[in-house]
């Protein structure tokens, strides 16, 4: 099985390529088991290694020192977080068969979450609202991002506004484009006082895994991580949370109207996005992306 092709400049990754990688660079893993994961996400192709490692590959190659960045901030974070985070245990180099780098991690155990089948709703957001508490409390310098990806999620809104109302014109007739735009300029306007805390910036459920008694085991995919604005880290108010439990989370991390609404035009503006960019391409994503904005047009504070 081959990643879904999204891209027009996607790289061609299968399981012989991904075999070929391991045992050229890293020999002492080539004899693992390796089968491919069924994934939605828009960024890397994920195989399994062996039960305790897993191979990513970007989709769109790169040699500028992403994994490397990924690697020292992830084992920065690690010490400061309640739950498990990916650790890299390898990086392979770029090759004449895969023009850019790729990564070794260490497995972690999990299913991700789905917002309609919870085991345990409240348990499951206060394990949320704890890891986004112990975020905010990290006091460490951020670096410049060194690429667009790594700012994606938690660049300033107004940056937003243009790609934001372009995805909802390309949705016209899919949904009510006048709710959204209405929602989306209601956001746009929210005060802000410029705090900035350390935040994950995408806490989906693709991001999400939790253990068989529905509680937070883990949280992946820290690629956009980094100091920014508060609201960053509101994304399973309309992900996964249900409506009785929004509440509570975004009280036990104190959130005020103005931060709750930069929140939900940050969730509906990504889910937009994602819609209109991938709705013929990746209808996994695209589902879920509708969900998201169904939810945000239906609930309003």
């Amino acid at each position: 099985m081959s990643p879904r092709k999204i891209y027009a400049d996607q790289a061609d990754i299968d399981t012989p390529l991904v075999r070929e990688l391991v045992a050229s660079q890293f020999p002492q893993w080539a004899a693992l088991p390796l089968e491919p994961v069924d994934s939605s996400g828009l960024v890397n192709a994920i195989y399994r290694l062996g039960s305790d490692l897993s191979v990513r590959l970007p989709l769109r190659p790169s040699i500028t020192g992403i994994v490397q960045r990924e690697q020292e901030k992830l084992a920065t974070l690690a010490p400061f977080l309640p739950v498990a985070i990916p650790s890299v245990e390898a990086i392979g180099s770029p090759t004449d068969t895969f023009p850019g780098e790729w990564s070794v991690h260490r497995w972690l155990d999990g299913t991700h979450p789905a917002p309609d089948a919870l085991v345990d709703p409240r348990g499951l957001a206060t394990d949320l609202a704890a890891f986004v508490a112990a975020f905010r409390r990290i006091d460490l310098p951020d670096r410049p991002p060194a690429y667009l990806g790594e700012r994606r999620t938690r660049a300033p809104m107004a940056s937003m506004d243009s790609s934001t109302r372009k995805a909802i014109g390309a949705l016209e007739g899919l949904i009510d484009t006048r709710a959204a735009l209405a929602s989306w300029e209601e956001s746009l306007a929210a005060p802000y006082d410029g705090r900035e805390v350390w935040v994950h910036s995408d806490l989906t459920p693709s991001n999400l895994l939790v253990s068989s008694n529905g509680r937070l085991r883990a949280v992946i995919d820290f690629e956009t991580c980094g100091v920014g604005d508060p609201a960053c880290d509101l994304f399973p108010v309309w992900h996964l949370l249900p409506a009785n439990l929004r509440d509570e989370f975004c009280a036990a991390l104190d959130v005020d109207d103005a931060t709750w609404l930069r929140g939900r035009g940050r969730v509906l503006s990504q889910a937009l996005i994602v819609w209109a960019d991938h709705k013929d391409t990746n209808p996994a994503t695209s589902n879920y992306a509708r969900y998201v904005i169904r939810e945000v047009l239906a609930a309003p504070r």
